[in-house]
């Protein structure tokens, strides 16, 4: 018995890296898998219906259950199909796994309003426009008096949560709307029996990391590897499942670690019964103490790079938007 035994999913994205891991996974737990992917690049160009195909072939040959579709995410047309994919393939749906996403790394200067919006369609309006048609479903079901649990499982990043990186705008401010989706989902979907949450993986070994110091080789030892992109699997999982009892929650999962988000949280504040002039605020605002994004980011890297100073995070930091202005669209 799998913790997910006849339990109809909805996965993006899952023709590769982490969604294909978790593809395998959820099938192996007894899910019945519509694999969505329509096989693009990082940066969202081209397309192959066979990324899709092999690994509803793999699952199929494990013993499971799977079919493919193509969609792209950003497709408000294309959402309500993998819907209906799941609907006409297995009688119903139970959970949607948002995994899917695409990269166009370039400073802020130089990023286009086309490449700004694509990432963003499929980041963050993917992730709602799949949702939104689920949720029909759902609100149709629950309210035909059809009681079961159901699940939605958003995928966010560091970039946007905690360590939001340069050259990455589209794509952090892309992954904290997920994050902040998630939480009024949960509010909002909870009269229907659907709970919501968000997985951010973290120094996960995908194309979108290739390049990235530490990252790019694969392991030489046999035992647990927690750079793999499997390693986020069993939390979305655990989610996804009808005994897990959580909703609205974000979990950071780094390897074997999974840390619980706060998001934006309020710190020290300073008061004064009516309006403040800028001269007073000028002085007040040294009493309280604020977080240096250099600082937070240097040190979220220290795992990846050891430890450096502001100097070399400044040029590194340079050095990544020149080679983004000059390529156009720089791969992760």
């Amino acid at each position: 018995m799998g913790s997910l035994d006849g339990r109809v999913v909805i996965i993006t994205g899952a023709g590769r890296g982490i969604g294909r891991e978790e593809a395998l996974r959820f099938a192996a737990e007894g899910a019945k898998v519509v694999v969505n992917d329509p096989g693009v690049a990082i940066d969202g160009t081209g397309g192959d219906a066979g990324v899709a195909a092999e690994v509803v072939e793999e699952i199929i040959a494990r013993g499971g259950q799977a079919v493919a579709n193509t969609d792209s995410v950003a497709s408000w047309d294309g959402a309500r199909r993998m819907v209906e994919t799941a609907l006409e393939s297995f009688g119903d749906l139970h959970v949607v796994v948002n995994n899917a996403t695409i990269e166009r790394n370039m400073g802020l200067a130089d990023l286009s309003e086309e490449d700004f919006d694509e990432v963003v369609a499929v980041k963050l309006k993917g992730t709602f426009a799949v949702t939104h048609w689920a949720a029909r479903h759902w609100r149709h079901r629950f309210r035909a008096g059809v009681r079961a649990d159901r699940a939605v499982v958003n995928t966010s990043s560091g970039s946007g949560l905690l360590n939001p990186l340069p050259a990455q705008v589209s794509y952090a401010s892309g992954n904290a709307g997920v994050a902040a989706l998630t939480i009024v989902a949960a509010l909002e979907l909870g009269q229907y029996g659907v709970r919501v949450n968000c997985i951010s993986p973290s120094m996960a070994r995908t194309r979108l990391t290739l390049g990235v110091p530490g990252m790019s080789q694969d392991p030489s030892t046999n035992g647990f590897d927690p750079l793999h992109p499997a390693a986020s699997a069993p939390v979305a999982a655990y989610l996804a499942s009808a005994a897990c009892p959580l909703t609205g929650q974000v979990l950071s999962v780094r390897g074997g670690t999974v840390a619980v988000n706060r998001g934006w949280s309020l710190g020290g504040h300073i008061h004064k019964d009516g309006p403040w002039s800028v001269d007073e605020l000028a002085e007040k605002v040294k009493e309280l103490s604020m977080d240096d994004p250099f600082d937070k980011l240097a040190q979220a890297l220290t795992g990846a790079l050891g430890v450096i100073g502001r100097a070399q995070l400044q040029e590194m930091i340079n050095t990544l938007l020149d080679q983004g202005g000059r390529s156009g669209t720089a791969s992760a």
